[in-house]
This record gives structure tokens, sequence and C-alpha cells, in this order.
């Protein structure tokens, strides 16, 4: 019989978006090219050549090993690429990815990965071309709203302010902005100035955002009105407290 994984518990859409992101059930909704990528990340000069930590794996003779022989090194590994990170903001005002489902989406969906969260950022540390592949996924689908999340290496703050009188989320060293009816950005995640305007593509509008939310606040889906959620939470809970996951 053929399993279906179920990744998250509840009957709201909110907690359907949360499926969607881990299952990587997303759509690509605008197009960010490798050269804007690059550029807003802000590791390497676009169009340039991958810096590199050693030679490609090929050429290092490594000794004889059966894992080796089992696990094929992702594209960034094979060519001895350096490690290097994307970290996002989102904001909690309905932002399409709660910061830890930009962590189950990168480490379900992608190999290599090392993601990290806190509060108000999350963080995925790779091989630097295996990276970029998990941000401009992330970047190009409905799990980002240009006005509601941004790449933030640094002075993340700003994802738990009210958002501007434009509908953006604050961000204290202004990256990005709403100009016209999209959001563009001319400085890389950590502040940087870049030499042109990245356009990131038109924010969502509020009901937008509202169906595509992970996020579970009064105002639009409360985790209270999720029973089924809150139940296996709640069933988790004990069985990781009382039991360590070793009920007798």
């Amino acid at each position: 019989m053929a399993y279906k994984p179920q990744y998250y518990a509840g009957n709201t859409i909110v907690a359907q978006n949360r499926r969607n992101h881990m299952s990587n059930n997303v759509q690509k909704v605008r197009e960010i090219s490798d050269e804007d990528l690059t550029a807003c990340l802000g590791h390497r000069a676009p169009g340039s050549d991958y810096p590199s930590t050693h030679p490609p794996l090929a050429e290092m003779g490594e000794p004889d090993c059966p894992i080796r022989q089992i696990v094929t090194p992702t594209a960034g590994t094979a060519a001895g690429d350096r490690v290097r990170y994307v970290q996002w903001a989102d904001s909690m005002y309905n932002a399409p990815a709660v910061p830890y489902w930009r962590s189950y989406h990168a480490a379900m969906n992608h190999r290599g990965v090392d993601p990290g969260t806190l509060s108000g950022r999350q963080v995925v540390e790779a091989r630097e071309r295996d990276m970029e592949a998990v941000a401009k996924e992330q970047m190009e689908t409905d799990m980002t709203c240009p006005g509601l999340a941004g790449l933030r290496g640094a002075t993340v703050h700003g994802h738990s302010c009210r958002l501007q009188e434009d509908g953006v989320m604050f961000d204290m060293i202004d990256r990005r902005r709403l100009e016209g009816d999209v959001i563009i950005q001319d400085k890389d995640q950590v502040g940087v100035p870049l030499d042109r305007k990245v356009n990131l593509g038109k924010p969502m509008t509020t009901a937008e955002a509202n169906k595509k939310t992970t996020f579970y606040r009064v105002g639009n889906v409360a985790y209270r009105d999720d029973p089924e959620a809150i139940e296996w939470c709640q069933k988790v809970w004990e069985l990781r407290t009382i039991y360590g996951y070793q009920p007798k």
C-alpha cells in the first residue's frame, strides 16, 4: 500500500499551508534571475565563479568508503564550494512563512542544508550553490511575500513591529521598499548598496496573505480554532515530556 506522509495536523487553511511548505507543495509566483539573486545575497559578484574551499571531490582521491558509495554528493559539495548562508525575517502579521517553516521546508526538501531558527529570523547554511537553490525556490514561490518578508543577514529587527502605512514590513536599514505597485531591493542582505534596483514583484494583498499565511493569530485563524492541531500538539508534548517518547 502506498504511504502518504502526514506532515501536520489540523483542518484549517493555516494547517494546510503548513503542510504545503513541509511537502514543497508551493506555487511559483514570480521570476528572480540568477544575477538578481546573487546580488541580493551579497556573497559574491553576480556572474563570478563560485569560490571553493577544496578541489572537486572527483579530483581529491579520497579513501574508499561505503557511505561515499551510497550518498551522492550535492552539486556544491562535489564542486568544493565554500559554505554560505541565506537569512530571512518574516513579519508576524500574516506573512506566508513562519520562521520554523522555512527551516522545515529546507530540511525536508533539500540535501546538505543546516537550518537554524530564532524568534524572528531563519537562516540556512549550505554549500554556496546549494544554498542559492534553496533561496531561489523560497523567493520565487508563494512561501514569500516581498512586502511581508525580506532577506536580512544583519539587523533583522522589525518582524514584530506594526506594518508601515503602505503595508510593508519595517526594515531598519531600508533594504527594500514599495515603488509603484512592486517591491524593489537596492541593498544586499547585510545592507551593502547595490548598483541597481532588483524587482521582487508585487506584495500580496491583505486578503491573499490571510489565505497563504502559516501563522495562527487572532484576527485571522486563531490556534484555538483548530482543535485537531491542539490535540496533536498536546499528545506530542505528553509523549515527549512525561514518557520521553517511550510510553510503557
